[in-house]
């Protein structure tokens, strides 16, 4: 049975309801929880209770061909272009404009997630999520989604690769 719990506070219906809807037509188990803005990613775990690993970005990739895909890398690393091209099969990959990722996903930047997308893109899912409960864009600021890894793979029929790097330390 689907559940999605959220907290009291007033929530952005339309997108949520998309969200909501779209994770119980797949089966998939997911809590919405709003969230405080945190200024790091080691800031923003902490506030979940998570380790940094388990906040999960989900990132419109545009092919040359004009269409998407969805890339879940964990925080503490960023996508591998020349891995992720690799288990793509193809030749050249980038981030689009925040008004092309807009239109392709129904998300704006910050809130992008696979459930309840305006199109189900490809998803490919770097291989070190496998086996935990993340927290990912809620389609909406200022909230988080919590699902377990292992069920979204499922439910989205995702590739499982490695497909990212530790991210270089910022000054």
């Amino acid at each position: 049975m689907t559940s999605t719990s959220e907290s009291p506070a007033a929530v952005p219906g339309d997108l949520h309801a998309r969200v909501r809807d779209a994770a119980a037509s797949r089966g998939l188990d997911i809590e919405i929880r709003e969230r405080p803005a945190a200024r790091s990613l080691f800031e923003a775990a902490e506030l979940l209770g998570i380790l940094p690993s388990g906040i999960v970005k989900t990132l419109v990739v545009k092919r040359s061909d004009d269409t998407y895909l969805f890339a879940l890398v964990p925080g503490g690393r960023s996508i591998s272009w020349p891995k992720l091209r690799a288990v793509v099969g193809v030749n050249k990959l980038r981030l689009p404009e925040p008004d092309l990722a807009l239109a392709a996903t129904g998300y704006e930047r910050g809130t992008i997630v696979p459930i309840g997308s305006t199109t189900d893109w490809p998803v490919f899912a770097d291989e070190t999520i496998v086996g935990q409960r993340i927290a990912m864009g809620a389609g909406a600021h200022g909230y988080s989604l919590f699902v377990d890894a292992d069920d979204l793979i499922a439910a989205y029929g995702a590739t499982v690769a490695d497909i990212s790097v530790p991210e270089e330390p910022r000054d």
